[in-house]
Order: C-alpha cells, then structure tokens, then sequence
C-alpha cells in the first residue's frame, strides 16, 4: 500500500492521478494549508524535514519530490510510461521531467510570491511576464500531435507537465496557447483525473 502525503491545493494531485490511472491502492493523508498564510501546516515537517508535499510511504520508505516520486512509480509498476532508456525519446523524457519542477516552475512561483508584494514588487513583473510566456511557448510548441509531450500515449513526462499547464490556463494564456489548452481539457476529461481530484477532497 502506498500512502500519499497530500496538501491541498499542491502539486501531489499529480501523484494521485498517477496513482488512479495505474489502479495501484494507495491510502490519502490529508493536510490543509493556512488559511491566511496559504503555507503548509506544521504537521508536515514532522514527515519530512522541508515539510513539503508530496511525498509518499512505501513499505516504511519515504520518497519526497515530484519528480522522483513519478519516476519510481512508473519505473517500478508502468514501464510502458517511460520511453526506452538510450533512445532519443528517453532524452526528451528526461530533458521534460526535470523542465517541469526546474526551468517552468521558477516563473510561476516567482509570479505568486512577487505578487504578494502589491506594488513594491512592480518593476519585476515584466521580466516575470516574459519568463511565463517564453515558458508556456515552449510547452506548446512541445506537444506532439496526439497531444501529450514524449509518447503518442501517456506518459510520465505529461503527469510532470500537467500542473504547469494547468497553471498556464488559470494564468489566462489559454487563448495564445490553444494546444496547451487542449492538452489541459483532455487530462481534466480523463475519469482517473476526476476520480483524483475527489481522492484528494475535491479541490
């Protein structure tokens, strides 16, 4: 059994959609941000040091980052989501899982926090701008025709890009980027997805 650390409204969604795609069992520990700080809970802390989600238990074995958390997982159970290793799609894979929690996700949280600062943080929003539409280009540009980005079918690297896409979408980048915006619509179509999204408390 493998139990979840899920924080509301986080980018663990994507582990339970993994989870629900494979029709593994799993189990949901549940933690709710603050209501005013928007951070994580204490409680987290006591699971891991950075007291981030998500992170999963696996016969006593704690795995933490996205990123390694779907690869173990299709690597250990969904070989079929990971291209062959050498081939040249194993290299996109690879260029893609890292693109999602490095290179995509630096804009976007410079965009939230830099946010918060009202206008103090002003003068950085237009590089903060330009870093989200030159990011959500290349994501675009990515996809292949079938819609997802490494394989025709789906993969890893999809789970990974899904929150940035996502995040593109309630950016309103959805009219400039209207394959982004399709890759979006099929994976909130898909009934494991949904059934994700209840697992996690709906939100």
């Amino acid at each position: 059994m493998i139990t979840v650390h899920h924080l509301n409204r986080s980018r663990s969604l994507r582990v339970l959609w993994l989870l629900e795609e494979l029709g593994l069992p799993y189990q949901v520990t549940r933690y709710e941000r603050d209501a005013k700080t928007n951070l994580a809970p204490a409680e987290l802390r006591a699971v891991h040091p950075l007291g981030k989600s998500p992170m999963i238990e696996v016969d006593g074995a704690l795995i933490a980052e996205s990123g390694a958390i779907v690869e173990w997982i299709c690597a250990t159970h969904a070989p079929r989501m990971l291209p062959p290793a050498g081939s040249e799609a194993y290299i996109r894979h690879l260029e893609l899982m890292h693109f999602a929690e490095g290179s995509a996700m630096t804009p976007i949280l410079l965009n939230l926090y830099v946010g918060r600062l009202g206008e103090h943080g002003a003068p950085l929003q237009p590089r903060i701008q330009a870093e989200l539409d030159s990011h959500f280009a290349y994501m675009d540009s990515t996809l292949r025709p079938s819609g997802h980005f490494v394989q025709d079918t789906l993969s890893a690297a999809d789970i990974m890009l899904s929150f940035p896409a996502e995040v593109a979408m309630l950016l309103g980048f959805k009219s400039a980027y209207p394959r982004l915006a399709a890759f979006v619509e099929s994976i909130h179509a898909r009934p494991a997805y949904q059934r994700a999204v209840d697992a996690g408390g709906g939100d």
